[in-house]
């Protein structure tokens, strides 16, 4: 990747490259867009963390798409009821948090700014609930789902789990960094 691309020390770019395709005027398909993600996030108090909206969706989204960029306007990660967020994000290891210099008053209002809706669901402990069905997987390196009652399950390069709606953390206890890719599909919750 170019020097305007910043890269982690395990060489993951912070920016991806992002092909989205359309229609022209005679209804022929085309790509329409073509370039690095434009919200792509280097957190500077989480370091090696990054987040990257790919695209979002408004619920009952209709076809021909207009070609403008959705993820310029995104309001929060967290799509509205069958809405959706396209979402590449890497994990630094969980030694990140327990540097004696990390600041988690610094790293939670950043984590505001760049995950507005998403942030809010945040405990203290980094368990979180979410009105969506998620797709994940995982495209580099492992992590750790972390469920409740102390049940947690191993993800490795190329697994993937769905996530219903259910309280979790993610947690990388290796020494390198985890990128995983997530479809969130907003969800009405039942109870």
């Amino acid at each position: 990747m170019s020097a305007s691309n910043p890269l982690l020390p395990d060489g993951v770019p912070l920016a991806i490259r992002r092909v989205v395709t359309g229609h022209d005027e005679s209804g022929a398909s085309m790509v329409a867009h073509d370039g690095a993600t434009p919200r792509s996030d280097a957190y500077r108090h989480i370091p090696g963390m990054m987040s990257r909206l790919v695209w979002a969706t408004e619920p009952a989204p209709a076809l021909p798409v207009d070609h403008s960029d959705p993820t310029l306007s995104v309001a929060s990660i967290v799509p509205p009821q069958s809405g959706t967020r396209f979402l590449v994000v890497t994990f630094p290891p969980d030694s990140v948090f327990f540097a004696p210099d990390f600041d988690p008053a610094a790293a939670a209002a950043e984590n505001l700014a760049i995950s507005p809706g998403l942030a809010e669901l945040f405990e203290p402990d980094g368990m979180h609930t979410t009105p969506t069905i998620d797709y994940g997987i995982v495209l580099d390196g492992e992590i750790w789902l972390e469920l409740e009652n102390g049940r947690a399950e191993l993800l490795r390069r190329h697994d993937v789990v769905v996530q219903n709606g259910t309280r979790h953390a993610w947690r990388n206890r290796g020494e390198r960094p985890a990128t995983l890719a997530f479809v969130l599909i907003g969800a009405a919750r039942a109870r």
